[in-house]
């Protein structure tokens, strides 16, 4: 029996520090390597100081500011409670809260759904183009700005789909904002 056990229990040793311990370590090196900002969070920094990160929504109410898209994870996009409603198409809190959002976008004719509806992680930084677009006569005004001029600010940071044909265009919203700032009016 002892001739079974020793060699199980070798294998689920040498099989926990392998994945545990070896892998882990061995891909945390090489993403510091390969990908050093990433690895440390993406994080964007202004006059030395964090100020978040390019990948986590932050929430922008503004009138001057774009707004990324609604957050279901607690007041100030908490990385902590990322997570959906779970609410279905059907659901009339889900109905109600939609509702709710268009009215207080603020945006004359459709609204991207995007900005209305939250991500399944509630943290996404990105909006489409189109929810970025619409909300520029709102910003142009509240800044004193031509509206052509935010629109060419939105054209210039929109991200067009990985590799081609992965994901969809978007606007990281916190880098549009910073770029935002950085126009002198």
């Amino acid at each position: 029996m002892s001739n079974l056990i020793r060699p199980a229990l070798v294998l689920t040793v040498a099989m926990t520090l392998l994945t545990g311990l070896v892998y882990p370590l061995a891909m945390t090196g090489l993403t510091q390597m390969v990908f050093p900002a990433q690895a440390a969070g993406s994080l964007v920094a202004q006059d030395g100081k964090v100020i978040g990160s390019s990948l986590i929504a932050q929430g922008f109410k503004e009138p001057g500011y774009f707004h990324p898209r609604p957050s279901l994870a607690g007041e100030g996009y908490d990385g902590a409670l990322s997570g959906a409603s779970n609410l279905g198409v059907t659901s009339k809190a889900l109905i109600e809260a939609v509702g709710a959002r268009v009215d207080a976008a603020g945006v004359v004719g459709t609204v991207p759904v995007d900005l209305v509806t939250a991500s399944g992680s509630g943290l996404d930084p990105h909006v489409s183009p189109m929810a970025a677009l619409v909300q520029v006569p709102r910003i142009a005004q509240a800044r004193n700005l031509p509206e052509e001029t935010v629109r060419a600010l939105v054209q210039s940071h929109t991200e067009e789909r990985i590799l081609g044909f992965i994901g969809e265009p978007r606007v990281n919203v916190l880098m549009l904002n910073l770029a935002l700032d950085d126009r002198k009016p």
